[in-house]
């Protein structure tokens, strides 16, 4: 961008400020000669004598400044000769990107600068634009994802495919940080293990033939020697990633982050641009040091930190001069990031709070008040895109001060009002990856982060129970122990302390995108940000799978931690302002926000199925119940529209109503994000997806709402006005007529379960690995010290080998107990752990609320039941054993409230989808395993609890009933027959792959539930005769499939020629076994509880339970019993997967049903 003309900078904008008009001052432009001293002092002019003496200099007006400015920043600009001497040894276009034309191999998507790439195909490879045959060079590269990558140089003679690519063909050399390896056709060890946020510095040394690759600034030393040179011979950049790797170039076009003395960047930085931005930077840095004194006619040096924007038309004049100059180079990226931001960093350099720093306010209404739109634009935009990537590729030191540093910039930042909407409209989300600002990555290598220093002391539990919790009692510790553990806590805690201060820091910047009181210059930044974010949750909803679009699980598990922290905070300043609110302790989302169109649930599932099928089927009840009339025009386009989709896409219908994103692009690569470019440009085949409103949305005659597309809401869609309720239109009666909070907080909260349904529910459980892997080192670490006390002294060779096993576990669980505290402060602490339960608490309620609606709970989405579960089972089995659960607030009583959910949801007839059925039964299977959920259960009214019974009794045909009978069986076991094991007999020499399986806990039956089902079973003798049906059928059908399998089983193994069988098979066929045994375990229990099903012969289905009920159990015994026969044989292979299979849980079942059959029969004799 070309600066414009000389002369007075008046002729860009017609200048005036706010103030001028608020106080009318007298102020006008100061005599000559103090003007002239003025502008000296912030123009010197330096002759070869030196500086000019004030004496003898020339006066210096206004109309002389353009021209003696332009002559000042002329001086020192390099010649063209000197510039063209740089080009030596470089061939190709001067500006540096990647070849998206010809010079690539395999699916890749580049972004839109043509420095970012994400591998889309098995092996991709890409090469630069220009290459270099002498001298030394050097470029960057930004790792966003630590997977599989060969980066170095290639020529133009080597040839990639999709097994070979750069470092595997003769003239290509590459390192690769992810196997630790160099490669040139053969490979070798070399170099250390990269992580995501790493910069790899790429240089070749074509004077001596060398190439060295750099880590975070470190030398990895000499790769190669002796490289191919000569005529004819140049190396360009390349790299070859794998699927969905990711990575961001720089050659130059940004200041190199590493810079190695005597290495050239391949792209030349603007030497000129550079040194006229650094001149006008100083003569901006002069103006804000002096003041001019209009009494005593004199200059005066002040603090920088104290300048004021006030208006004085001299300073104003001056600095549009200079901003003449200054506003179209900040238009520029490597200006941008080696000029301004550094020099706003220094202004925060001093400590104390970002609010202590108001010339950084100052400034930004300078540039907002001196340069043109387009130009303030395009330099916030390059200032928060340096700010972004300087955050996510600085390395973690033990204060995390870099970080600190640059939110502390984006915060001050922020604070400017307009400069924040702008960004918040056309940046933060749109073309930032402004996420990334809420994350805090977790260290891979423990020695350069620091930790070792933090936490010098390490420590892990040594004695485990099978639930994974240290067993040992603090007073069993030895003393060693206790102080090891107390040293590795305090080391913890300080590094909490450090991770506490940038969550802090980026909470603060949350807490200005959420502020809702900036009405002054337009909508306030809390509507922008909420129509931003619902736009972020639709991309991530809809595009599952699309490597370009999604946010990575683990930057969403801490923007959900800031953002429930920010929330909360609002909500409570609104309660504390109105008492009447309610309490973010007791928040929740109400029903009315499901069905009255006001939020967009894009295509996510209802409880009762599509949203155009709901209300066609529910009109009604939303009519009478809501005040809500859908028009039936509406209905018809919207069951023509999904017939459509159907026809088109072959996919799941879209529910009616959901707002597309208006024309807007398909989502930047999140994966690439250093470059912070759309990710559109698919090399290979066109890969843009454009999402456009179907149909206009027509709005209900009997209440008047507006349904928008997201981004066409205003405040008053959402928060209402006199007479209109916002978000919360079309209250039902059952829903308490009381303000509950801003209506914006509401749309906030349902995002943050949304959220958490997509991915955060799912990272949590990854990063449990590293807890795991401590606890298999640790009992490695005792099995190995175990055996070197036992090992005889003679057998030194043993020794050695058992001593090196123990230093090598010892070295891992040190490494590994120091990334487990840093994981235990950023993912696992208390304060994660109560932002979880919080979202409990809020879904149950959401879930409570919505059910007192009757017919309307159809409408609820079904992720608000998924995440229910999904965060009891992470607070249950994520945080433990470093957090507890049983030490959160009201714990027993969230735990009763799940266990009605969960009791009168699993067979509701307003629920159709099979997936979220199938879930609610399995957490209600799981949650009896245990005694506290249990006893939860069995602290649910009767009347609900007797419901739940009759629902687990009805008969099991048409129904997936396998669950429903694994539920009945853990209410009985360790009541019947040879039945209070935990695991069976003859596996207990085995260790289970996983202790914590439900299915593996201690007995634990429920007597009041038994209760209920006899006293259900004994008064509708209907229901039992069809219940008992169903069970016997079912077991007839079982145990006929088990004994067909294990006949086809038998034959295979004697096949000389297949001496295996299938694994599939294998497994069915234990499965079929366990369900018969279920099966009779079912029937033991009902001729227990209520034997006169069998035994009244008053009752009319008596005898035809029992006959059949003794034919079952004759074919079970004469086909498990008998010598040397089928059964006998299959166990005897004792076959992988067939281990459940024996005779033990089998028999003692039948001799159960059987006893207690003997026992009852005699008593009416």
């Amino acid at each position: 961008m070309s600066s414009k003309g000389g002369g007075t900078a008046l002729t860009r904008r017609n200048y005036r400020l706010a103030s001028d008009m608020d106080k009318p001052r007298t102020t006008g432009i100061i005599n000559e000669k103090l003007l002239s001293d003025y502008l000296h002092r912030v123009f010197p002019t330096v002759s070869r004598q030196g500086p000019a003496v004030a004496s003898i200099r020339k006066p210096l007006g206004f109309q002389d400044l353009g021209a003696h400015l332009d002559r000042l920043l002329l001086e020192g600009e390099p010649t063209e000769d000197s510039k063209d001497q740089t080009l030596e040894g470089r061939l190709g276009p001067l500006t540096v990107v990647l070849d998206h034309t010809s010079g690539f191999e395999g699916l890749l998507f580049v972004d839109d600068d043509l420095l970012g790439v994400i591998g889309h195909s098995n092996f991709s490879s890409i090469r630069a634009t220009t290459c270099v045959y002498k001298g030394k060079w050097a470029y960057e590269v930004l790792i966003s994802s630590q997977g599989l990558m060969q980066i170095g140089w290639c020529t133009l003679n080597c040839r990639f495919n999709q097994e070979e690519g750069v470092g595997d063909t003769p003239d290509s050399y590459a390192y690769d940080g992810n196997r630790v390896r160099k490669w040139n056709v053969t490979t070798t060890n070399y170099g250390k293990s990269w992580a995501a946020g790493d910069i790899v510095s790429c240089l070749i040394d074509l004077d001596e033939g060398t190439i060295t690759f750099c880590l975070n600034g470190q030398s990895l030393g000499t790769a190669f020697s002796d490289i191919k040179m000569g005529p004819g011979v140049a190396y360009f950049p390349a790299i070859s990633l794998s699927f969905k790797e990711s990575v961001a170039f720089n050659f130059g076009s940004r200041p190199l982050r590493y810079p190695v003395e005597g290495y050239l960047p391949l792209q030349n930085p603007p030497t000129a641009d550079l040194l006229k931005a650094q001149k006008l930077l100083g003569y901006i840095k002069t103006i804000l040091s002096t003041t001019i004194d209009t009494q005593e006619e004199r200059l005066v040096e002040t603090e920088c930190s104290s300048w004021k924007l006030h208006g004085e038309p001299t300073i104003l004049v001056t600095l549009a001069h200079i901003f003449n100059h200054f506003a179209p180079l900040m238009c520029k990226v490597y200006l941008v990031e080696d000029v301004l931001m550094n020099f706003l960093l220094g202004i925060l350099e001093g400590g104390g709070s970002v609010d202590e720093h108001p010339l950084i306010q100052q400034l930004l209404d300078l540039f907002w008040l001196l340069m043109e739109d387009y130009e303030v634009n395009e330099c916030l935009k390059q200032l928060m895109m340096s700010l972004l990537r300087a955050y996510r590729f600085s390395p973690i030191i033990p204060d995390l001060g870099f970080q600190i540093h640059y939110l502390r910039l984006t915060t001050a930042i922020l604070h400017h009002e307009k400069s924040r909407k702008y960004l918040l409209s056309n940046v933060l989300f749109d073309v930032l990856r402004s996420v990334v600002f809420f994350y805090i990555k977790t260290p891979l290598r423990v020695k350069e982060a620091g930790l070792e220093e933090l936490i010098p002391t390490t420590w892990w539990p040594t004695c485990f129970d099978k639930e994974g919790k240290d067993e040992r009692e603090p007073k069993d510790e030895s003393a060693d122990e206790r102080l090891r553990r107390r040293a590795y806590e305090r080391g913890c805690q300080r590094l909490k302390k450090r991770i506490e201060v940038v969550e802090e820091l980026q909470v603060q910047i949350l807490r200005l995108m959420l502020n809702n009181k900036d009405k002054g210059t337009g909508e306030a930044s809390r509507y922008i940000f909420l129509n931003k974010f619902r736009k972020f949750l639709q991309e991530n909803a809809s595009n599952r799978g699309h490597p370009t679009a999604l946010c990575p699980p683990e930057y969403m598990v801490c923007f959900l931690h800031r953002l429930v922290t920010a929330v909360r905070s609002y909500w409570d300043e609104g309660k504390r302002m109105n008492p009447g609110c309610v309490s973010s302790e007791e928040a929740y989302v109400p029903p009315q926000l499901f069905y009255n169109g006001k939020v967009d649930y894009f295509d996510l599932q209802r409880l009762g199925g599509l949203l155009s099928h709901l209300k066609k089927t529910l009109k009604d009840d939303l009519a009478s119940k809501a005040n809500i009339v859908i028009d039936p025009a509406e209905i018809q386009a919207s069951s023509m529209d999904d017939l459509d989709e159907d026809e088109e896409s072959g996919a799941a219908q879209r529910p009616f109503g959901a707002a597309a994103m208006g024309g807007a692009l398909a989502r930047p690569s999140w994966l690439s994000s250093p470059t912070l470019g759309r990710a559109n440009r698919f090399l290979s085949t066109a890969a843009v997806s454009i999402m456009t409103p179907r149909r206009p949305l027509a709005p209900p005659e009997k209440v008047k709402i507006r349904t928008l597309a997201v981004e066409q809401r205003t405040e008053e869609d959402i928060e209402g006005s006199h007479g209109n309720d916002g978000l919360l239109l079309g209250r039902p009666l059952e829903e308490p007529d009381e303000p509950i909070t801003e209506k914006s907080l509401l749309e906030i909260l349902d995002g943050i379960v949304m959220m958490y349904n997509l991915s955060v529910h799912q990272q949590l459980g990854k990063m449990v690995v590293v807890a795991d892997d401590v606890h298999e080192y640790a009992i490695a670490l005792k099995d190995t010290e175990e055996k070197i006390a036992r090992c005889p002294s003679k057998r030194a060779d043993i020794m050695e080998e058992l001593q090196k096993s123990q230093k090598v576990f010892a070295e891992k669980l040190n490494h590994l107990s120091r990334r487990l505290a840093w994981i235990n402060a950023t993912i696992y602490s208390k304060e994660k752990m109560l932002d979880v339960y919080w979202l409990l608490r809020a879904c149950i309620r959401t879930v409570e609320h919505a059910d007192n609606t009757g017919s309307l709970f159809a409408f609820a989405p079904e992720f608000y039941l998924n995440v229910a579960m999904n965060s009891y089972s992470a607070l249950k089995n994520y945080f433990s054993p470093s957090n507890c659960m049983d030490q959160l607030p009201g714990y027993e009583e969230t735990l009763t409230q799940l266990a009605a959910i969960l009791a009168k949801h699993f067979a509701d007839p307003r629920i159709v989808g099979t997936d979220i059925k199938d879930s609610l039964m399995q957490a209600l299977a799981s949650y009896v395993c245990y005694p506290q959920s249990l006893r939860a259960v069995e602290r649910i009214p009767e009347e609900q609890r007797v419901a739940m019974m009759r629902n687990l009794l009805a008969p099991y045909e048409q129904r997936p009933w396998a669950q429903t009978n694994w539920i009945l069986v853990r209410l009985w076991r360790g009541c019947g027959f040879g039945y209070r094991y935990t695991r069976l007999p003859h596996l207990l020499k085995t260790k289970p792959e996983d202790a914590n399986l439900p299915s593996l806990q201690k007995p634990c039956p429920s007597l009041l539930l038994q209760r209920h089902m006899a006293e259900l079973l004994s008064q509708d003798k209907e229901m039992a005769a069809s219940f008992l049906n169903s069970v016997l059928n079912q077991l007839n059908w079982a145990f006929s499939e088990f004994i067909g399998m294990i006949q086809e089983i038998q034959q295979a193994a004697e096949r000389p020629e297949r001496n295996f069988v299938d694994t599939r098979q294998l497994k069915v066929c234990a499965t079929c076994f366990d369900l018969s045994v279920s099966l009779l375990r079912v029937l033991e229990m009902t001729v227990t509880l209520v034997p006169e099903i069998f035994l009244d012969w008053t009752r009319p289905s008596a005898e035809l339970l029992l006959r059949r009920l003794a034919q079952l159990l004759n074919q079970v015994l004469n086909r498990v019993t008998a010598e040397r026969n089928l059964f006998d044989r299959v166990v005897n292979l004792r076959l992988p997967g067939l281990e459940s299979v024996d005779h033990y849980p089998i028999l003692v079942a039948v001799t159960g049903i059987l006893v207690r059959i003997l026992v009852d029969g005699e008593k009416p004799g």
